[in-house]
């Protein structure tokens, strides 16, 4: 979960630094423990480091998931999506894999996305040999991978700064109805898609949320998923137990003053200088890698985590989303229903025609739909996964074996692989098969 704006003062060597942002305190936490850890080798001379033309001290561009990708040897694409309601989304593809050189086959289209606050980096954390999208590509499929309005990627708008207020006026509700639909057509209209009418879909957390709300709201977008890979779904959140969402609730979860304050707002801003910064100490063969190392271990222990793939996520995250898209995930908490945006009772009335805000109508979803949960999600309780599950008519349900296994285990998890994406490629192979011969 997201923590608040943190001020900070520090002084290294003649060097000053004051920085206040809305950023999180594990940021912070990082920087202090990493620069403790490295202090531990011996001291480090700040000035040599900063007059060194060879320490890389100097901010870089940071990378992008095409650049992260290419960097592998796979083919990149990065492609710019405009949405009904005019935002501007970053998407990337892999569109064909370069061990196969099977670019002029047609190839089956994968769609990934992202949960809150991530992007589309975080399906490429774990490298080619495990990630989801590498093996996708290698397996044959034209892989794209979403960024949701509001991220790194996607802050551009045919007509709004990301200084005007309405650029930060959506919650999920519009990510799914706008976003979703708009990169499937998209994918769907590019060279390999043309003859294609369906594609497969993987998403995790709200990469969740926002499937469920699509399919529901425009039904006839059934017709366009093959099958459906639901990571840690979200949609109900009556029994979840993460502690600050639950403390968080009964402030934020209703239409009141805290509320009000807090909504149509960027949420962590996006900041060039921090994520540049983190570029610089977590990319790989530079002369603070062992720093963000050190941080990670220290704060990510018990050998659950990828190690080598934690340093990868701090220049791109947190990738920022809008306030709003907190509010309603506090308000489905608070109302113990899968429901859309609650404006207030009057604004209810002018959007809804009723005082409350509709349930999303899930029962009408019926493309194939994998449910993949797990019994230590404090965010995706397993009574709410299989609460909505009960009201889904084609769904297949994957509760994971590993009763320790979490919400972040299906991005970071060293066995991810096996686990999770080489089950869900055999699934998508079947499907495949099964249908060439139809």
């Amino acid at each position: 979960m997201c923590l608040p704006a943190v001020s900070w003062h520090r002084t290294i060597g003649n060097i000053s630094i004051m920085r206040r942002s809305t950023g999180s305190l594990l940021i912070l936490a990082v920087l202090v423990v990493g620069v403790y850890s490295a202090a531990i080798e011996g001291p480090i001379d700040f000035y040599k480091l900063y007059d060194n033309p060879e320490a890389h001290i100097s901010l870089k561009g940071k990378a992008t998931t095409a650049d992260r990708t290419a960097a592998h040897g796979y083919p990149s694409e990065h492609h710019h999506i405009i949405t009904e309601d005019g935002y501007i989304l970053g998407v990337f593809r892999i569109p064909y894999s370069h061990k196969l050189q099977n670019q002029n086959a047609k190839r089956p289209i994968v769609l990934l996305q992202h949960g809150l606050t991530s992007c589309s980096d975080a399906w490429i954390l774990q490298g080619p040999n495990d990630s989801l999208p590498y093996l996708l590509a290698d397996a044959g499929y034209d892989v794209w991978m979403g960024n949701a309005r509001g991220t790194s990627y996607s802050r551009n708008h045919t007509t709004l700064s990301t200084d005007h207020p309405l650029f930060w006026q959506f919650s999920w509700h519009e990510i799914a109805i706008y976003d979703i639909l708009a990169i499937i057509d998209y994918a769907l209209r590019t060279e390999n898609g043309e003859g294609q009418d369906a594609i497969h879909y993987v998403g995790h957390s709200q990469g969740t949320t926002v499937f469920f709300a699509l399919m529901s709201s425009i039904p006839a977008y059934n017709a366009k998923i093959k099958t459906a890979h639901l990571f840690a779904p979200v949609a109900i959140m009556k029994n979840l137990s993460s502690p600050l969402v639950r403390y968080l609730g009964p402030y934020l979860g209703h239409r009141n003053a805290y509320s009000i304050l807090f909504g149509s707002q960027e949420f962590l801003p996006y900041n060039e200088f921090v994520m540049a910064l983190f570029f610089n100490i977590c990319q790989p063969d530079v002369l603070y890698r062992p720093v963000c190392e050190s941080a990670m271990k220290t704060l990510y222990s018990g050998g659950r985590v990828n190690m080598t793939a934690m340093p990868e996520a701090m220049p791109t995250h947190p990738a920022g989303c809008s306030t709003d898209q907190m509010l309603h995930y506090l308000q489905e908490q608070q109302s113990g229903y899968f429901r859309q945006y609650d404006h207030g009772t009057k604004k209810n009335l002018q959007v809804y025609g009723s005082e409350e805000p509709p349930e999303y109508p899930v029962e009408l979803i019926s493309s194939l739909v994998h449910l993949w949960y797990a019994d230590s999600d404090d965010l995706a309780a397993v009574e709410d996964v299989e609460e909505i599950a009960n009201r889904l008519p084609n769904k297949v349900m994957h509760r994971m074996a590993d009763p320790e296994w979490n919400h972040g285990d299906f991005s970071l998890n060293r066995e991810v692989r096996k686990y999770v994406n080489e089950p869900v490629i055999s699934i998508m192979e079947e499907y495949e098969l099964k249908n060439s011969e139809t």
